[in-house]
């Protein structure tokens, strides 16, 4: 199972009363989903699901791909680990699963995945804005592994 984390792009600070559900993608945010789209759009099967946090700015980074994609009120900001596993089914999905979400879930899950529980206990892994982590569990001689297949940040595309 391919499972790739995308960090929402650079949204705006929140103004006064706003709730933080409702942050837009600035100008700059905005560039960096579409330059992330466009490189994922190359890579992802036709078949991957695409499942987004409820905030707005995860919904406008998920939009630049212009593929259906599914709303899910269990990614949104404050997630656990275990919220997020679920929904995606790791490590039993048969389609790859792209997750469209927040700091610090994203850098908990990545921790998680490729250093083992006692990583959730530290610090989450840093994942920047409109960055993407790429990670794939398979079976080699029977034992389970994740392997990191690719880190990519707007950037540096």
């Amino acid at each position: 199972m391919d499972l790739i984390l995308w960090r929402h792009a650079e949204a705006r600070e929140a103004a006064d009363g706003e709730a933080d559900l409702e942050r837009p993608l600035t100008g700059r945010g905005l560039k960096q989903a579409h330059r992330m789209a466009d490189w994922l759009n190359r890579f992802l099967p036709e078949s991957t699901r695409v499942l987004v946090s409820p905030a707005l700015r995860a919904r406008q980074t998920a939009e630049a791909l212009g593929r259906k994609l599914r709303i899910n009120d269990g990614l949104a900001p404050g997630a656990g680990v275990n919220q997020l596993l679920e929904a995606v089914r790791w490590p039993d999905a048969r389609e790859p699963v792209l997750v469209i979400g927040h700091q610090p879930t994203l850098g908990q899950v990545a921790a998680y995945l490729m250093a083992g529980a006692d990583a959730v206990q530290q610090p989450a892994w840093t994942v920047r804005k409109g960055a993407v982590w790429w990670l794939r569990h398979r079976e080699r001689e029977g034992v389970p592994e994740v392997v990191l297949v690719s880190v990519r940040t707007p950037e540096k595309l």
